[in-house]
């Protein structure tokens, strides 16, 4: 019942499932619980994730109500329940891990053919944002006394005093601090706060025994990291949960810093298909990250990269691991018109990776990321890539299967007799626009 010429269905077929069974089944066995879901299902689930931008938990229901979804994952039949509980997806991506990710999404590239194999590649970086709140002092401090408060009630440790009433006042304290009337006292309250938290800090480690002090040993540690960070200090925490990310500024009037990770993105020059993707851990200058960059867009190929082009953020770097970086500059006196055009349409076509990355924040899940660590942020690349990548050929189906029915119609029309064709003037000056 279902349209064989839909994209989705197209993709299924094009796709080489049994790939997945023989490299995912050495993170499964045979005589250890119960059995585990179908490898195809899995992995089709995440990619319907991404392509559709849907959550963990709409992925699973729209699964149940949509038959083309189930047909992508490999059942002939519809199927009224559900197919997995949604936290299984969370389990099989740290069962499968980054390896994993890199393998679905060389298969993403590999569906493109020739037109990923291109010479020259355009690669930029972006910000992946995490699933944080707008860091400030005041915040940290606050979320810090209450996982105190959790850890004392936990252990079952009588506080000797809990300062919840004088908390409660600090924190209204806090409430538009940046106005000039209020500022003052805004810096007062902070202050109390870390005074709080680490006389909470002391009243706990009195309490412990070895045991108590080898288990919150390293959330301490970062508690008392973030009350002792100035304003100057290197390394800064901004979120207990995401300690990893960093701020970047990427020079944005609409938002001055975003709180996250670098990502890398590279893109061949005319098909724009993603060819690499990398996640950095560290805030380092973009012409740092070419190499991890070019490195993972190698991997995925078989025909070596001769040039990569980059934008003037990437200055300082020529070239990396045999690959030349083009990075526009001022014309040359001794450029031939040839030349000068040459270098012209590169770098107007440097700008065609920027729409790939907004379509990946806004289509593919990379705009804020929700998986937890820079393990996640590294699977959620990974995965918004490919995604884009599949999303990208079922277009290219779409077009040609647009492009065939067109050759079709206009066969028909040439097999007519002169007299038919002087009919059907209309549909020629349709088929004329739309050539």
């Amino acid at each position: 019942m279902l349209d064989m010429n839909d994209p989705l269905i197209a993709l299924s077929h094009e796709i080489d499932w049994n790939n997945f069974d023989e490299s995912f089944k050495k993170y499964y066995t045979l005589d250890n619980g119960r059995p585990g879901k179908p490898i195809r299902l899995m992995v089709g689930l995440l990619l319907l994730k991404q392509i559709e931008n849907l959550s963990d938990e709409n992925v699973v229901l729209q699964w149940k109500r949509n038959p083309y979804y189930q047909y992508f994952c490999g059942f002939n039949e519809y199927q009224p329940l559900m197919p997995c509980h949604e936290t299984e997806l969370v389990r099989f991506r740290q069962r499968i891990g980054k390896e994993g990710m890199e393998f679905i999404f060389r298969m993403s590239v590999r569906l493109h053919g020739k037109a990923a194999e291109e010479k020259q590649v355009i690669a930029d970086t972006t910000v992946q944002e995490n699933n944080v709140t707008y860091p400030t002092d005041g915040k940290m401090a606050i979320k810090i006394i209450n996982f105190l408060h959790k850890i004392a009630k936990q252990e079952g440790i009588q506080l000797r005093r809990t300062y919840m009433k004088e908390i409660k006042g600090h924190r209204i304290a806090l409430r538009f601090f940046r106005h000039p009337r209020k500022i003052k006292k805004a810096r007062s309250a902070m202050k109390r706060l870390r005074t709080i938290a680490k006389t909470l800090i002391r009243d706990l480690d009195r309490n412990f025994n070895d045991e108590q002090h080898q288990q919150y040993a390293e959330d301490f540690y970062l508690y008392m990291r973030v009350l002792l960070q100035e304003r100057s200090s290197a390394n800064k925490i901004y979120s207990l949960h995401e300690p990893h990310i960093y701020a970047v500024g990427k020079g944005k009037d609409h938002k001055k810093w975003e709180y996250g990770t670098k990502a890398s993105v590279v893109t061949a020059k005319k098909s724009g298909v993603v060819v690499g993707v990398a996640a950095h851990s560290v805030n380092e200058h973009d012409s740092k990250t070419l190499e991890a960059a070019l490195t993972s867009a190698r991997s995925n190929r078989d025909k070596p990269i001769e040039e990569a082009i980059c934008d003037r953020g990437y200055v300082g770097k020529k070239e990396v691991n045999g690959v030349t970086i083009s990075i526009p500059g001022k014309e040359l006196k001794r450029d031939t018109k040839y030349q000068k055009e040459k270098k012209r349409e590169k770098f107007r076509r440097r700008a065609a990776i920027e729409p790939v990355i907004g379509h990946l924040k806004s289509d593919h899940r990379m705009e804020t990321n929700y998986l937890k660590g820079f393990i996640g942020d590294e699977i959620n690349l990974l995965m918004a890539a490919s995604a884009f990548n599949c999303k990208k050929w079922m277009n290219n189906f779409i077009q040609l299967l647009f492009a065939l029915r067109i050759a079709l119609l206009i066969h028909a029309l040439w097999q007519q007799k002169p007299e038919e064709q002087a009919n059907n003037s209309e549909l020629f000056l349709l088929l004329w626009r739309l050539r």
